[in-house]
C-alpha cells in the first residue's frame, strides 16, 4: 500500500450498505461525490475552526453536481454540541427551503459529524447526509457506524439517532492541519482496537507509534484503514449496539465520566477515553481477568502517544463516588448497575459489571 493508493472500506448494512474512502486528495475532487444521490441543493455544516480551511475547497466540488450550496458555520469544540448548535441547521434548512431530497455534507470532527447526522435524522423525518471528517477521531471512529447525538448537561450523547451515512470520504491531507493535542486524541480511538479486537495491530503501532505521531502518510493510511476495518466487522453484525458493539466502547465508561465531570471540552473526547481504558484495563486486570504487565503495556502506549493516564478528581470529598453517579447515567447502564467494557483476555473485550468496592479501589489508584 502506498499513500497514493485509494482505500475502500465497506460498510455492509443490506440497503444501508456504505463505502468509506481513503487517501488524499478527496476532499476537493468532484469525484468523490460523483456517485451520491443528486438534488437541488446541498447543505455543508461545519465549525468556525475547519470552515476557512476547508469549506471553500468542498463547495467547489459540490457544486459540479449540486445545483445551490450551502454553508453553516457551528462554534467550535465539544462544549457547543447541544440544541441551541443543532438548531443552528435546522435554521438553515428551513431559511434556504431545503427539501428531504437536500443531501447535508458533515465537514469536521466528531461533534459536527455527530450533530450534522442527528439534524438528518430528523429534518423532514429523513434526508440523506455524508461524513466528510477532518480529525483522526473521526476518520477511524465516530463517523463509521451511524450514531449520531448531543450531549445533555448530565451525559454525553444521551439524545439521538443511529442513521447512517450514504459515504465516508476520509481525506487524509486534512490530518496536516491537525494540532498535535487533536492527532493524539484520534490516537485514543485508534489504540483501543488493539486490546478489543486486533493485539497484532496493537503491536504495529508500538512499533510504528513514530511514524504516525509524525504524519507519515503509509502510517496514516494504515492506522485509518484498519481501524474502519475493525468497526465495520463490528458495526455489521450489531449496528444498533444490541451486543456486541458495545465493545467499542473500551474506556468510555469512565472517559464518559471524566467529560461530564470536568465539563464537555476541558479534556478532549480521546484524552477522557485514554485516561479511561487505563482504568478499564486496571478493573479488568483487578477482577482477574489479564495480568499487570497487559496494563503496563497498554498504559505505555497510551503515555507515548501524548494521552494522560493519570485521572482527574471530580470531587474533593466524594471522589469514587462522584464517578459513579456520573457513570450510572451511561447508556450502556441497567437498572442503575453500571456495565464495564473489560478485557477478558487481550484481544478480546466482553461487558459486564463490577462490584462498587472494585471500582472504587480502581478511581482511587488512578487519580492518586
Amino acid at each position: 500500500m502506498t499513500a497514493s493508493d485509494l482505500q475502500t472500506v465497506a460498510i455492509e448494512l443490506a440497503d444501508r450498505s456504505y463505502h468509506i474512502a481513503i487517501r488524499g486528495s478527496l476532499l476537493d475532487n468532484p469525484l468523490s461525490y460523483a456517485q451520491l444521490p443528486k438534488s437541488a441543493a446541498a447543505l455543508i455544516v461545519t465549525n468556525t475552526t475547519v470552515g476557512p480551511l476547508y469549506a471553500p475547497q468542498l463547495e467547489k466540488a459540490l457544486a459540479a453536481h449540486y445545483g445551490k450550496v450551502f454553508t453553516v458555520v457551528l462554534p467550535d469544540g465539544e462544549a457547543f454540541k447541544t440544541w441551541e448548535s443543532l438548531n443552528l441547521i435546522f435554521d438553515a434548512l428551513l431559511r434556504h427551503g431545503c427539501d428531504r431530497k437536500t443531501t447535508l455534507f458533515a465537514l469536521g470532527g466528531g461533534v459536527v459529524g455527530d450533530m450534522t447526522g442527528f439534524a438528518a435524522a430528523s429534518y423532514m423525518r429523513g434526508v440523506p447526509f455524508v461524513q466528510v471528517p477532518t480529525t483522526l477521531l473521526a476518520q477511524v471512529d465516530s463517523s463509521v457506524g451511524g450514531k449520531t447525538a448531543i450531549n445533555h448537561p448530565l451525559g454525553k450523547n444521551m439524545i439521538g439517532a443511529f442513521y447512517q451515512p450514504l459515504k465516508v470520504v476520509c481525506d487524509l491531507d486534512t490530518l496536516k492541519s491537525l494540532p498535535q493535542r487533536e492527532l493524539s486524541a484520534g490516537l485514543a480511538e485508534v489504540i483501543k482496537y488493539g486490546p478489543i479486537a486486533d493485539m497484532d495491530f496493537l503491536a504495529w503501532l508500538e512499533g510504528n507509534l513514530e511514524a504516525v505521531l509524525a504524519r507519515e502518510p503509509v502510517a496514516l493510511a494504515h492506522i485509518v484503514k484498519r481501524s474502519c476495518e475493525i468497526k465495520a466487522w463490528v458495526v455489521g453484525q450489531d449496528e444498533r449496539e444490541s451486543g456486541l458493539r458495545a465493545i467499542l466502547n473500551f474506556g468510555h465508561t469512565f472517559g464518559h465520566a471524566i467529560e461530564a465531570g470536568l465539563g464537555f471540552g476541558a479534556w478532549l473526547h480521546g484524552e477522557a477515553v485514554g485516561c479511561g481504558m487505563v482504568m478499564a484495563a486496571q478493573l479488568s486486570a483487578r477482577l482477574g481477568l489479564v495480568d499487570a504487565f497487559f496494563v503496563h503495556r497498554l498504559s505505555t502506549l497510551i503515555t507515548k502517544a501524548g494521552l494522560p493516564v493519570r485521572a482527574p478528581r471530580l470531587s474533593e470529598t466524594d471522589n469514587a463516588g462522584r464517578y459513579l453517579e456520573l457513570m450510572r447515567v451511561d447508556k450502556k447502564s441497567e437498572a442503575g448497575e453500571i456495565k464495564f467494557v473489560l478485557i477478558d483476555k487481550p484481544g478480546s473485550a466482553c461487558v459486564r459489571s463490577a462490584p462498587d468496592a472494585v471500582v472504587r479501589q480502581v478511581i482511587d489508584a488512578c487519580c492518586a
